[in-house]
């Protein structure tokens, strides 16, 4: 991977609070910074998401005979096995 150097201006404080945290972590200002930033762009793209998902939702909404269908493969899919009773529980 080829990387740029970069020049920004940043607030001293929160330059501070980046180099404590490197410290803290034993890594490079530059590295937490690079995770910070990666963070916040798949922040961004989550919630691109989660829009989009939503509003296909609302256009095209989930009917009652889909959700029976996915609760049955979901319930078909999970293994058979013998279940402890709780204590205390009566059968």
């Amino acid at each position: 991977m080829v990387k740029s150097i970069i020049q920004i201006p940043i607030d001293r404080d929160l330059l501070a609070r980046i180099d404590d945290q490197a410290k803290h972590e034993g890594a490079s200002r530059a590295a937490v910074i690079r995770t910070a930033c990666a963070r916040y762009l798949r922040e961004i793209e989550s919630r691109e998401r989660d829009r989009l998902y939503i509003e296909g939702y609302e256009r095209i909404p989930e009917q009652v005979s889909e959700r029976e269908s996915l609760a049955w493969l979901t319930a078909a899919d999970l293994p058979s096995e013998e279940w402890p009773e709780a204590p205390g529980a009566k059968g």
